[in-house]
């Protein structure tokens, strides 16, 4: 499938096949509902290893083609904690958001007020491509961090054991 906005079916079938396209995506609860002839939601989860999971929210209109996003919000969540979001309502008065307005990610701390730029996020492309990828950069990080705390346990354990000798 060259460009999954072309149509409201092409859209469809993409998000019915991520899991086929990222091996790392575990379980997928997104859904495509039409709510009229020119317009549908998208909603639902992609669950990831380490308790990942990113929440989808987006409406499309397809009144002319290729598809637009009219809205979406995009949430990453490790089991009980929010990590980021997404959205693009706008904040005109924040100066370092203006660049590519509306586009914006929310980070710690102060979540709900650390904003940054989002230039990867588009009205006019999909999304979840690059989510994902975050998402996979994110697990692979955590997974080297674990190993190595891991080492330097099994460190810290020998030396213990070679003094008490």
């Amino acid at each position: 499938m060259n460009d999954p906005f072309r149509t409201d079916y092409d859209y469809e079938l993409f998000l019915y096949g991520l899991m086929e396209q990222f091996s790392s995506i575990r379980q997928s609860t997104l859904i495509f509902v039409r709510a009229g002839a020119r317009i549908a939601r998208v909603e639902g989860e992609l669950r990831f290893d380490q308790n990942i999971r990113l929440v989808v929210r987006e409406i499309a209109t397809y009144t002319q083609r290729p598809i637009v996003l009219e809205d979406y919000s995009y949430a990453v969540w490790q089991n009980d904690i929010k990590l980021y979001w997404y959205d693009p309502q706008p904040h005109p008065h924040i100066p370092s958001l203006k660049k590519n307005h509306p586009h914006h990610k929310h980070i710690p701390p102060d979540i709900k007020h650390n904003r940054v730029p989002a230039p990867e996020m588009s009205f006019t492309q999909p999304n979840l491509p690059t989510l994902i990828r975050e998402i996979e950069t994110l697990i692979q990080q955590q997974s080297q961090d674990e190993e190595e705390k891991s080492e330097q346990a099994d460190r810290t354990i020998g030396k213990i054991f070679v003094v008490g000798l």
